[in-house]
Formats: structure tokens, C-alpha cells, sequence
């Protein structure tokens, strides 16, 4: 069976994932910043659309049947590993930065034409070179 994730089913998943996690549609609408009736309708929508009940509404509060409450454990896993991976591609791309101390000569004449090549190589890696005139401590 081909299903697609339309907007509509999102929209049903979001709110159904809400209410089972609030045991309420007005908690789920607040957290959602719609109304509680938007909310009613679009968990009624997904179980229509799922030809099955997902809670048991009582006057206090919404109780998931047993396949509400399998579907909200796949949700709720399944939008936190969205969210995770989301905050990581968020995050700056870490590269490592080399450091090299030469003498000015050196990097004018030998290193700088070389360096074109080097980052064609290695496009992630960082280069900080310091131009210094001192002489080589061969005890390092």
C-alpha cells in the first residue's frame, strides 16, 4: 500500500501526537496554537482515515486504545528523531584547523602558490599559518 505524507496526514499526525501526549485536546490545541475543536477534527479525520478508534473519549480525559498508543510511540520516536537530526544539521560544520609557523620567506615563495592545490584536496580543513623570523628548535 503506497501512502503519502500529505500536508492533511501531518497535520492529523501532529495533533494526534499532541492530544496522546497532553490526554487532552484543549492542552494539544494550546501547545499547537490552534483551536481545541481544529484539533478534535483532525484526530477524528486520522481515525476515520485509519477506519479505527485511537482514543476513548471520557469526560475527564482522552484515553488511548491499544493502537493509539502504538501509534503514539512510533510518532513520538519517530518525531524526536526528526527534531534531532534537524538541531544537528542546524549546527555550524565543524573543521579542523592545522597551524603552521614558518618563515615569511618560505610561505610567500614556497607555501602560498601550493595552497590553491591544498584546499582543492582537503576543502573542510582550516589553515592558519604564522610568518615568524626565528630559527628551528630541533629539540621540538
Amino acid at each position: 500500500m503506497d501512502i503519502r505524507l500529505s500536508p492533511s496526514l501531518l497535520a492529523w499526525l501532529r495533533s494526534f501526537d499532541a492530544a496522546a501526549r497532553h490526554g487532552s485536546f484543549t492542552k494539544a490545541a494550546a501547545e499547537l496554537c490552534i483551536t481545541q475543536g481544529a484539533v478534535s477534527q483532525q484526530v477524528k479525520q486520522l481515525e476515520d482515515w485509519l477506519r479505527r478508534p485511537l482514543f476513548l473519549r471520557t469526560p475527564r480525559a482522552l484515553v488511548p486504545t491499544p493502537e493509539g498508543q502504538w501509534l503514539a510511540v512510533v510518532l513520538r520516536e519517530s518525531f524526536t528523531a526528526i527534531e534531532s537530526t534537524l538541531a544537528q544539521m542546524r549546527q555550524p560544520p565543524e573543521s579542523a584547523t592545522a597551524t603552521l609557523s614558518c618563515s615569511p620567506s618560505f610561505a610567500m615563495s614556497w607555501l602560498t602558490p601550493r595552497l590553491g592545490e591544498f584546499f582543492r584536496q582537503y576543502p573542510s580543513l582550516g589553515l592558519r599559518v604564522f610568518g615568524e623570523f626565528h630559527t628551528l628548535d630541533r629539540t621540538r
